[in-house]
């Protein structure tokens, strides 16, 4: 059977083949390797696989991860080796690379994901051409998530909401200052919890007022940070994957457009189009 995987840092999206050709989807939690180690991972693996699954017949495994990459994929390796000891073929590679495939296929350009986390790249029609590191939840990752959740954080910590939307925040999560700031400097996975408070701004009740000056602060960071920076930018369209770039997807067409960049493909997920690639048999 083969098996095929697609993780941010908050869900993976998998997909069993199984002999028959059948398509099994089902998500577990997130496992980025800069976060999560290794007995972890594959503990969380095997709890979550599906029960009537015979584990010891997948074959073949292609995960695609965000912290796949500077030795760390060797780490996600290992895991999955921990669960899946009868595959034949076990491989880690860094999301970004399954983004540009699912995005532009065999054609050169840009892609970027726009989740709990960020990344962006040029691509050849093969492989990463170029990329600037997004530095992570601590020094980047503008326009994520977790990016986005900070702010909020920060603007509830200090009282810079305005008070009809702080009191939604208050009555939303009944969260104190405390058990905040214990969250995000006491507990493990900050960029995980900081990207949970990204769906306030999408509440009913949310001062649209509010919600775009966030949105619009932390794309244009993005833009201005990492976007910018690559060559010639403006020559190619900004394609994009990910929950946030594609609930937001308004306000980041308005972004690009500010930035002289004209929009592609914004699409939620990417495992149906890598399952797609995996199942043709010329890939690897």
């Amino acid at each position: 059977m083969l098996l095929i995987a697609d993780s941010g840092s908050t869900k993976t999206a998998w997909c069993l083949v199984n002999e028959a050709g059948e398509e099994n989807y089902f998500n577990t939690e997130g496992y980025n390797p800069f976060f999560v180690s290794t007995d972890y991972a594959a503990g969380s693996i095997r709890a979550s696989f599906p029960a009537e699954v015979d584990i010891n017949a997948v074959s073949r495994v292609y995960f695609y991860g965000a912290g796949c990459q500077d030795g760390k994929e060797l780490d996600m390796e290992a895991a999955l080796r921990q669960v899946f000891t009868h595959a034949a073929h076990v491989s880690a590679e860094v999301d970004l690379l399954a983004a540009a495939r699912g995005l532009l296929g065999n054609s050169p350009g840009f892609a970027a994901i726009l989740g709990t986390g960020t990344n962006t790249c040029l691509y050849n029609g093969r492989q990463i051409s170029m990329n600037i590191d997004s530095l992570g939840f601590m020094l980047g990752d503008e326009g994520s998530g977790a990016a986005i959740g900070k702010k909020i954080l920060s603007d509830f910590l200090r009282h810079k909401m305005p008070g009809h939307v702080r009191q939604l925040f208050e009555s939303t999560y009944g969260l104190s200052e405390a058990t905040i700031m214990h969250q995000v400097y006491k507990e493990p996975l900050p960029n995980r919890y900081c990207a949970g408070f990204t769906r306030f701004l999408s509440l009913p009740d949310i001062d649209e007022a509010y919600a775009q000056a966030v949105l619009r602060g932390a794309f244009s960071e993005f833009f201005t940070n990492l976007v910018s920076c690559y060559p010639g930018y403006r020559e190619y369209a900004f394609n994009c994957v990910g929950s946030v770039g594609y609930h937001f997807r308004e306000t980041l067409n308005s972004v690009a457009a500010a930035f002289g960049m004209q929009t592609g493909l914004i699409i939620p997920d990417l495992i149906g189009h890598l399952v797609k690639h995996h199942r043709q048999p010329v890939a690897g």
